[in-house]
Formats: structure tokens, sequence, C-alpha cells
């Protein structure tokens, strides 16, 4: 059914999806393994209309944000296409449900870089004491961060619980009793997170804007 569908979809939404990809590769580090599927007749097109685009990405690097899965899916997106000169711009700000996958290694690799590292400080001030952050572990759905006071103190492990609460992210640390919300911005709402397999697994929602 779905190479049925491909094998008819129009040349528009062919060259909306190669125009897609060139913005995204612009746009990004690094974006590996992308994959974008369409929903649009030609007629919906011309109209300025998409029922539904998919996009599915893996190994991205955004501003050195690391993720190692990212799968998006937005539907009624009003468009206006200059079919001439194959300019594409969005109408409206439409609603991006997104799936992300973050491995240990590349939320070590965000917390510890030059850019993010004042996250790092943010949740050694506010729930670690001061400590600093010198390596990171997922285990049994839990973060397991080893920490250090100064040069010449011996590393100590702090066990940090992740919990949703009305759309937003906050660690806790049990064993000083603190909480902190990770900033992020208003408009994304976190709908769930689970840890499987030392994946953390993010489904969200977000208008975006063009």
């Amino acid at each position: 059914m779905l190479s049925k569908r491909i094998q008819s979809k129009g040349i528009l939404a062919r060259l909306l999806e190669k125009g897609i990809k060139i913005f995204l590769i612009k746009e990004f580090k690094k974006i590996g393994h992308l994959k974008i599927d369409l929903i649009a007749s030609s007629i919906q097109i011309i109209k300025g209309e998409i029922e539904k685009i998919n996009i599915t990405a893996k190994d991205i690097n955004y501003k050195d944000l690391l993720f190692d899965k990212v799968e998006l899916e937005s539907n009624g997106i009003k468009i206006d296409f200059d079919l001439k000169n194959k300019e594409l711009n969005f109408k409206n700000d439409p609603k991006v449900n997104f799936k992300i996958l973050i491995s240990e290694k590349s939320l070590k690799t965000v917390l510890l870089s030059s850019n993010w590292n004042w996250i790092g400080n943010i949740i050694s001030r506010e729930i670690l004491n001061n400590k600093r952050l010198e390596d990171l572990k997922i285990r049994d759905n839990q973060l397991l961060i080893k920490t250090t006071k100064d040069i010449i103190s011996n590393n100590e492990l702090d066990i940090i619980n992740i919990k949703i609460d009305t759309g937003k992210v906050y660690l806790y640390n049990k064993k000083c009793n603190k909480t902190i919300k990770i900033p992020l911005e208003d408009k994304i709402y976190i709908e769930n997170l689970s840890i499987e397999n030392n994946l953390i697994n993010i489904f969200a929602n977000s208008s975006i804007s063009f």
C-alpha cells in the first residue's frame, strides 16, 4: 500500500520533499538517514495545503544539541509555493508532534560541551550542591551523575529521577531533596518521557514558527 502511494506521488509533492530536505540539511550541523514523506495531491499543493508530513532523521546535531533519532509529524499545513522559483513559505504555525531519542553518550556530550554546559552548571548549582558534573550514566530509569566538589575530592554519585508535570521536565535528587525544572521554550509541551534500553524517549508537541 505504501509503495503504491509513493509511486503515485505527484511531481509537486516530490519537489516539496526535496526542498524541505535541502532546507533541513542547511539548518543542521549534521543530519543523517533523513526521510521525508509528504502527503498531498497536486491540487492541494496548488491550493496551498499539505495534508500531512512525516520526517524521520538520525544522528542529528542542531547547534551542538545531539539527538540520536527524531520523528516528526504535522497535519494541516498551509503553504505558499512558488512553482516557478521553487520557493516555499509557510502561512501558518503548524502544530508538530515529535518523538526524540537521546542516548547516554549524546546527553553527556551536550551537558559537558562548551555551548551547553550552562545547563550542567544550573543542575550542579540547584540539585548537586555546587559539585562539578564529571560523568553521566543512564541506568534503571534513572540518571547516575558522577560529581566532585574539587580537584582533590573523591568522586560521588548522585541518583537523579526524571519526572513530567504539566508539560515540563523536572530532575529530582532524593539525596538532598531538591528539584529543578529543565529550561524549555514555553511552546514545547512534553507529553511523556521514558527510559528504555538506556535511551531517553521524549514524546512532545510544539507549534513551529517559520
